[in-house]
């Protein structure tokens, strides 16, 4: 069993670290286990507890009320919750929350409910933004990932990961755009699914992509730019790169000058990144869309 430091539950369930402390402390709302050191540490069902006490928030409901029910009550208004109309954002966090208690149970035939329930309320472009990114930013798999991922991750990405790729091959380009996007990891880049949602959100308006994927050295972009016409490249960087120049990386790419390139991935190194005139750091989905 996993067991999280208070710093992970505050990122998985949006609630801040002392507000957790408080209502631990008025409420008895969950009783985390010590370390030796006296520091907390919770487990899964304390996770989905307060992801659901997150949910009930948002939609309105006192802490001194939620405090006072048990799992199961607390379980079932959460899922009629579903079936109410009620505030855009409220809603999205509550289908986050519960894709976040699934993947926290691995339970493969919830996740899938879940995301089926999302896109058919928003349609799968707006789920996309709306859901599905901001449930890979929560739990560190899109921007944020490194080689010591927990299994819980792992297996979201893996459902993510399909459906993404399902979703982008359903698409159907109907006529041809004067912009095309090349789509790359760098060398030694191996997290996909960041690029595999940038490449869905540009499917999606109608423009042709290249997608390279994975570890692809700079030197073989030249190759694709003198055989086909790209308005476009698009990076992703989850590590950190040996060359922290962009143009550098530009000239070992044969990039043309006035060639935009975009950059994104995890903030904590591309914040760190040089570049220039014609090199764009995208910071959210919405950063890209200005460039459709």
């Amino acid at each position: 069993m996993k067991l999280y430091h208070i710093s992970e539950l505050e990122q998985l369930t949006g609630i801040k670290a002392p507000t957790i402390r408080v209502w631990e402390r008025r409420y008895q709302l969950i009783r985390p286990g010590r370390t030796d050191t006296n520091i907390r540490m919770y487990d899964d069902q304390q996770v989905r507890k307060l992801l659901n006490v997150a949910t009930l928030l948002s939609n309105g409901y006192k802490i001194s009320k939620i405090a006072e029910l048990d799992d199961e009550d607390m379980h079932a208004m959460v899922l009629g919750l579903q079936s109410i109309t009620s505030a855009e954002d409220s809603h999205a966090s509550a289908f986050i929350n519960d894709l976040v208690i699934s993947m926290l149970a691995f339970d493969e035939v919830s996740f899938e409910k879940k995301y089926a329930a999302a896109v058919r309320r928003y349609g799968m472009f707006d789920a996309m933004i709306k859901v599905f990114y901001p449930l890979l930013q929560k739990i560190g798999i899109m921007w944020t990932t490194d080689d010591a991922v927990p299994a819980q991750e792992h297996f979201a990405s893996g459902v993510m990961r399909r459906k993404l790729m399902a979703a982008t091959d359903a698409l159907v380009l109907k006529k041809k755009s004067h912009k095309k996007f090349l789509l790359m990891l760098p060398q030694g880049e191996w997290h996909e699914i960041g690029l595999l949602f940038a490449n869905y959100i540009i499917r999606s308006k109608n423009i042709e992509t290249v997608y390279l994927g994975q570890n692809v050295p700079y030197e073989h972009v030249g190759a694709v730019l003198a055989k086909t016409r790209i308005s476009h490249i698009l990076l992703f960087f989850i590590t950190r790169p040996e060359n922290e120049d962009l143009e550098d990386i530009r000239k070992k790419m044969a990039i043309p000058k006035n060639l935009p390139l975009l950059f994104t991935g995890n903030s904590s190194i591309i914040s760190d990144l040089q570049f220039g005139k014609h090199t764009h750091l995208l910071q959210s989905p919405q950063d890209l869309l200005k460039y459709l």
